[in-house]
């Protein structure tokens, strides 16, 4: 065996893998099975996380100015950006659709205050709502104890307010099982005008638990990516209080 065989993936079970305990879904290879990893115990944690691109928070390269005046400024106080608004004007949300074994199904999101519940049905929580993209983001909490009560769960993310601006951000989703390793899926498709974007279809096949990577973007909100996958709930238009 060549020693460059040593890094080639092989078998169906190939993955992108950034480091020793990240597994990347990609385009090439978007399944994991939760099952065989042994994964599919305990609380799963789904954390989405975001920040605005360089090119519109000031960065290096937006920055015009002559040469002269740029090395004029290093006597200058340096403005320090906020982490909050001053950072990133968009407001991303993450939400989960669940069908369980039962016929019921819903969704788990912010708006509308349906934080779900960890020790009830849905066996899905909501940590809270993030509106400015901090270092935690936001995350959702699903109890595979009660592994057998899902039919399937589609974790999707949407823009509530703003502008469409899934092309001007480092969002991210990011899976901590209860052991095994974490799963990363980038949301990096430039799509400037989608408001929603389904990430993570995972099901439960014959007792087998999958996370298979979507990243389907659409135009519109809840209802159109529940359209698309055949949920058949009923929706209507939320707001948020102000902050």
């Amino acid at each position: 065996m060549a020693w460059w065989d040593f890094f080639r993936p092989s078998g169906a079970g190939r993955f992108d893998v950034a480091n020793a305990h990240t597994v990347e879904l990609t385009k090439r290879h978007p399944v994991v099975s939760l099952t065989k990893q042994g994964a599919a115990v305990g609380n799963m944690r789904v954390n989405l996380s975001w920040s605005m691109r360089t090119s519109d928070t000031g960065g290096w390269h937006s920055d015009r100015r002559g040469f002269l005046r740029r090395q004029f400024d290093v006597f200058r106080p340096q403005v320090v950006q906020a982490a909050g608004p001053a950072m990133v004007n968009v407001d991303l949300d993450l939400a989960c659709m669940y069908e369980l074994a039962d016929g019921s199904k819903g969704v788990v999101q912010p708006l509308g205050n349906f934080l779900g519940d960890l020790d009830a049905p849905p066996y899905i929580q909501m940590s809270g709502d993030d509106r400015f993209g901090g270092t935690s983001g936001e995350t959702l909490y699903i109890n595979f104890d009660k592994r057998e009560e899902f039919v399937r769960l589609l974790v999707f993310v949407y823009i509530y307010d703003g502008t469409p601006a899934f092309d001007r951000t480092h969002a991210k989703v990011e899976i901590f099982p209860g052991s095994g390793p974490r799963i990363e899926i980038p949301l990096t498709e430039r799509e400037p005008q989608a408001r929603s974007c389904a990430v993570v279809l995972i099901e439960n096949r014959k007792g087998e638990l999958t996370v298979r990577r979507e990243v389907k973007y659409v135009y519109g909100f809840q209802a159109e990516i529940d359209r698309l996958y055949g949920w058949g709930l009923q929706w209507g238009r939320g707001y948020k209080t102000k902050v």
